[in-house]
């Protein structure tokens, strides 16, 4: 029903039930006490969330999670590509420290014996378990298969594969040079929910907390949309009606006073010389997408509380980076530093945490959530991680944090560049700096408290002030990115 299923399988994983207490009485405390974790991740998921302000999104699902969560609207990932993200979410470590920058390289041949954030729950006697995906896939070649997935992370996998795999002959690629996988692609599907990938993922999640066993759980739901191909049943394109969109506003010249870096290889032309009509029904099919998966969200909300577990789950959703939908005169998809494609949505929502209901404005970064969720389940925290726990943010949202997040990408050698530059961004409070090739390929600086959207670069008219903040700015990335804490707390008033 579910397409490839791995087991240590679901049957068996759930005949084990006798085997699972015996783990249980080998691991520190008593496994059953602690709550289970659903973790849920959406491939290429921006901040297009009603939760998150935006007021086009038909998102109710993801909003009432965040309505009864703490909604994290200033989280960074740590590299905006698929594999760098997942797989330092899944280690808790920075893209430098597993030396994964693109889509080939598996951490483990890295850090072959690294304790992976599933690996962790399974050493105190949980039942782990994936559906969909959690690691990287190719999109949407691999769907249906184990992808580019970490054996070593689960006990049961399950690949399905509906009818989008089936039907991608229907697919219209608005590039037709491009694979379907990096092009603005789409098509408004026939049929229903349940009979596309995503929906059948969701469908097979739910069957797996119905037959849970005794032991807790951790369950990672991977989502393959709004990843393009943007495929979702016509219905929710129809919530989004063409003439009702328009792009994103950019000012005149806005790309006068950014790197050529900045720009990634696949978009250095504005909105890849594409006319508005296709733009905007790139636009809609997005939005479709995301309502698509907001409804399968929903679904697994539906579940937890039909289930009774809805008062000792741990609910974590997350997307592996943010997503351009024309910004900068045109950038689409990923790849870039800037606040659209660095920013990406997390809730967490645990239960009796005093600050549900709350938004968090506090700087926090992807490589926390792995701490975040051994502290919260009240598991030993592992070694060497490179984030922080949450937990003071789950429970009062409005803390001092002084919290600064770093986010990278690798920019491959081409026409633009003659060899591969490094981007390192930090984000504070108040800005944003970013060096390409350590500042020898360009540097940008943005004052968030007058522009918001990152149209004026002040670093290359910067005066004497601002040249001593890009300094200051300068030193914590420095130390921020090699692991190291700043010798002393940076002045949040300043930066």
């Amino acid at each position: 029903m579910f397409g490839q299923v791995n087991q240590r399988t679901v049957g068996s994983i759930f005949a084990a039930a006798a085997l699972s207490i015996i783990v249980l009485i080998n691991t520190p405390g008593n496994a059953a006490d602690h709550p289970n974790v659903l973790f849920i991740a959406v491939d290429d998921l921006a901040c297009a969330l009603g939760c998150y302000g935006d007021t086009r999104a038909n998102t109710p699902n993801i909003d009432r999670l965040a309505a009864t969560g703490v909604c994290f609207e200033r989280a960074y990932n740590q590299l905006p590509l698929c594999n760098p993200t997942r797989a330092s979410v899944m280690t808790g470590l920075r893209p430098d420290q597993i030396k994964v920058y693109d889509l080939d390289r598996h951490f483990r041949d890295e850090v072959p014996d690294v304790v992976t954030l599933p690996q962790a729950f399974m050493k105190a006697g949980y039942s782990a378990q994936r559906v969909g995906k959690i690691y990287h896939y190719n999109v949407p070649a691999s769907i249906g298969t184990d992808g580019f997935d970490d054996p070593p992370s689960w006990q049961c996998t399950i690949n399905p594969s509906g009818r989008d795999k089936r039907e991608e002959d229907l697919i219209f690629n608005a590039e037709p040079h491009r694979q379907i996988s990096a092009a603005l692609s789409w098509l408004a599907a026939e049929g229903e929910d349940e009979e596309q990938t995503d929906g059948m993922i969701a469908s097979a999640a739910i069957e797996l907390m119905e037959k849970r066993g005794e032991e807790p759980f951790f369950l990672g739901v991977g989502f393959f949309r709004p990843h393009t191909p943007y495929v979702a049943p016509k219905k929710y394109f129809d919530m989004y009606p063409v003439e009702q969109l328009q792009l994103p506003y950019a000012p005149p010249g806005d790309r006068d006073d950014i790197p050529v870096a900045a720009f990634a290889h696949n978009c250095p032309v504005p909105n890849y010389n594409l006319e508005e009509p296709i733009l905007l029904q790139a636009l809609q099919a997005y939005y479709a997408c995301v309502s698509f998966v907001d409804a399968q969200v929903g679904r697994l909300l539906d579940a937890v509380e039909r289930l009774g577990l809805e008062e000792n789950t741990i609910i974590v959703l997350w997307s592996d980076h943010g997503y351009h939908l024309g910004e900068h005169n045109g950038v689409w998809q990923k790849r870039t530093l800037f606040e659209q494609s660095a920013r990406s949505p997390l809730i967490v929502r645990v239960p009796g945490a005093s600050g549900n209901g709350q938004a968090c404005q506090q700087i926090v970064e992807y490589v926390d959530i792995y701490p975040t969720l051994l502290d919260v389940a009240g598991l030993p925290a592992e070694p060497n991680l490179a984030g922080q726990s949450l937990r003071p943010l789950l429970n009062d949202p409005g803390k001092e944090w002084n919290g600064v997040a770093v986010t990278q990408v690798l920019r491959p050698a081409d026409d633009r560049l003659k060899r591969p530059v490094m981007g390192c961004s930090i984000r504070t409070n108040r800005w944003r700096y970013t060096e390409w090739g350590e500042g020898r390929n360009g540097l940008e600086l943005y004052d968030h408290e007058s522009d918001p959207q990152e149209f004026n670069n002040l670093a290359v008219r910067a005066d004497a002030e601002t040249a001593e903040v890009m300094q200051e700015l300068r030193k914590l990335l420095r130390k921020r990115a090699s692991g190291r804490t700043p010798a002393s707390p940076f002045n949040p008033a300043r930066l």
